[in-house]
Protein backbone atom coordinates (compact mmCIF):
# COMPACT_ATOMS: atom_id res chain seq x y z
CA UNK A 1 0.00 0.00 0.00
CA UNK A 2 1.62 3.56 -1.27
CA UNK A 3 2.21 6.11 1.27
CA UNK A 4 -0.30 9.11 0.92
CA UNK A 5 1.73 12.00 2.16
CA UNK A 6 -1.13 14.38 4.27
CA UNK A 7 -0.40 18.42 3.92
CA UNK A 8 -2.43 20.85 6.96
CA UNK A 9 -3.72 23.93 5.18
CA UNK A 10 -4.11 27.52 7.34
CA UNK A 11 -4.67 31.13 7.01
CA UNK A 12 -5.45 33.99 8.99
CA UNK A 13 -8.26 36.03 7.33
CA UNK A 14 -6.26 38.47 5.16
CA UNK A 15 -4.79 35.40 3.61
CA UNK A 16 -7.70 33.11 2.69
CA UNK A 17 -8.19 34.32 -0.39
CA UNK A 18 -4.24 33.65 -1.30
CA UNK A 19 -4.18 30.78 -0.08
CA UNK A 20 -7.39 29.48 -2.00
CA UNK A 21 -5.58 31.10 -4.99
CA UNK A 22 -2.83 29.20 -4.47
CA UNK A 23 -4.73 25.60 -4.16
CA UNK A 24 -6.43 26.61 -7.08
CA UNK A 25 -3.39 26.79 -9.00
CA UNK A 26 -2.33 23.77 -7.34
CA UNK A 27 -4.80 21.47 -7.24
CA UNK A 28 -3.89 18.48 -9.42
CA UNK A 29 -0.69 18.26 -7.31
CA UNK A 30 -2.76 18.65 -3.78
CA UNK A 31 -5.92 16.42 -5.13
CA UNK A 32 -2.84 13.10 -4.49
CA UNK A 33 -2.59 14.36 -1.33
CA UNK A 34 -4.90 14.23 1.93
CA UNK A 35 -5.72 17.34 2.84
CA UNK A 36 -6.67 19.17 6.63
CA UNK A 37 -7.83 22.56 7.47
CA UNK A 38 -9.02 24.57 9.52
CA UNK A 39 -12.68 25.52 9.61
CA UNK A 40 -13.52 28.60 7.58
CA UNK A 41 -10.18 27.84 5.40
CA UNK A 42 -11.29 24.62 4.22
CA UNK A 43 -14.73 25.69 3.44
CA UNK A 44 -13.58 28.13 1.51
CA UNK A 45 -11.40 25.69 -0.19
CA UNK A 46 -13.91 23.43 -0.90
CA UNK A 47 -16.36 25.60 -2.29
CA UNK A 48 -13.66 27.58 -4.62
CA UNK A 49 -11.41 24.53 -5.68
CA UNK A 50 -13.49 21.31 -5.19
CA UNK A 51 -11.08 19.76 -3.40
CA UNK A 52 -11.54 16.97 -0.55
CA UNK A 53 -10.64 18.35 2.48
CA UNK A 54 -11.07 16.84 6.36
CA UNK A 55 -12.20 19.83 8.04
CA UNK A 56 -11.00 20.51 11.39
CA UNK A 57 -12.30 22.95 13.86
CA UNK A 58 -11.74 26.73 12.96
CA UNK A 59 -8.20 28.09 14.53
CA UNK A 60 -8.93 30.42 17.01
CA UNK A 61 -11.89 27.18 18.88
CA UNK A 62 -8.83 24.89 18.09
CA UNK A 63 -7.98 23.98 14.67
CA UNK A 64 -4.64 25.30 14.82
CA UNK A 65 -3.69 22.90 17.99
CA UNK A 66 -5.57 20.40 16.42
CA UNK A 67 -3.15 20.44 13.51
CA UNK A 68 -0.48 21.03 16.29
CA UNK A 69 -1.45 17.31 17.75
CA UNK A 70 -1.78 15.99 14.10
CA UNK A 71 2.36 16.75 13.61
CA UNK A 72 3.43 15.79 17.01
CA UNK A 73 1.44 12.61 16.65
CA UNK A 74 3.03 12.17 12.98
CA UNK A 75 -0.26 12.29 11.39
CA UNK A 76 0.94 15.47 8.91
CA UNK A 77 3.68 15.39 6.78
CA UNK A 78 3.42 19.31 5.38
CA UNK A 79 2.25 22.81 7.22
CA UNK A 80 1.06 25.63 4.72
CA UNK A 81 0.37 28.43 6.53
CA UNK A 82 -0.27 32.00 5.49
CA UNK A 83 -0.60 34.37 7.93
CA UNK A 84 -0.73 37.91 8.30
CA UNK A 85 2.77 39.14 9.77
CA UNK A 86 0.26 42.80 9.96
CA UNK A 87 -2.88 41.68 12.17
CA UNK A 88 -3.11 41.32 15.72
CA UNK A 89 -4.69 38.18 16.62
CA UNK A 90 -6.05 36.61 19.72
CA UNK A 91 -5.19 33.26 19.04
CA UNK A 92 -1.49 34.40 18.73
CA UNK A 93 -0.39 31.97 21.26
CA UNK A 94 -1.71 29.17 19.15
CA UNK A 95 -0.36 29.86 15.86
CA UNK A 96 2.97 30.30 17.72
CA UNK A 97 2.43 27.08 19.24
CA UNK A 98 1.65 25.61 16.09
CA UNK A 99 4.59 26.74 14.27
CA UNK A 100 6.69 25.95 17.21
CA UNK A 101 5.59 22.26 17.05
CA UNK A 102 5.92 22.06 13.34
CA UNK A 103 9.88 23.80 13.20
CA UNK A 104 10.22 20.99 17.02
CA UNK A 105 9.23 17.97 14.36
CA UNK A 106 10.96 19.02 11.85
CA UNK A 107 7.75 19.46 9.30
CA UNK A 108 8.31 21.81 5.99
CA UNK A 109 6.14 24.75 6.84
CA UNK A 110 5.28 27.77 4.43
CA UNK A 111 4.29 30.93 5.55
CA UNK A 112 3.89 32.71 2.30
CA UNK A 113 3.00 31.90 -0.92
CA UNK A 114 6.30 32.18 -2.42
CA UNK A 115 7.73 29.35 0.21
CA UNK A 116 4.92 27.25 -0.56
CA UNK A 117 5.69 26.90 -4.60
CA UNK A 118 9.27 26.04 -3.37
CA UNK A 119 7.67 23.33 -1.64
CA UNK A 120 5.57 21.71 -3.45
CA UNK A 121 7.61 22.04 -6.58
CA UNK A 122 10.75 20.21 -4.84
CA UNK A 123 11.82 16.67 -6.19
CA UNK A 124 11.11 16.02 -2.21
CA UNK A 125 7.77 16.57 -2.50
CA UNK A 126 6.78 14.59 -5.68
CA UNK A 127 8.24 11.49 -3.03
CA UNK A 128 4.69 9.90 -2.30
CA UNK A 129 5.85 6.47 -1.92
CA UNK A 130 6.82 7.11 1.90
CA UNK A 131 6.93 9.08 4.74
CA UNK A 132 9.15 11.89 5.77
CA UNK A 133 10.84 11.68 9.30
CA UNK A 134 8.57 13.85 11.50
CA UNK A 135 10.94 13.23 14.86
CA UNK A 136 11.85 16.03 16.99
CA UNK A 137 14.71 17.97 16.78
Amino acid sequence: MEFKQSIGLVAHDNKKDDLVEWAAFNRGTLALRNLYATGTTGNRLIDRTGLKVNLLKSGPYGGDMELGAMIANGKLDYLIFFWDPLQAHPHDVDVKALLRIAVLYNVPTACNRATADLMISSPLFQNTGKKMGNEPL
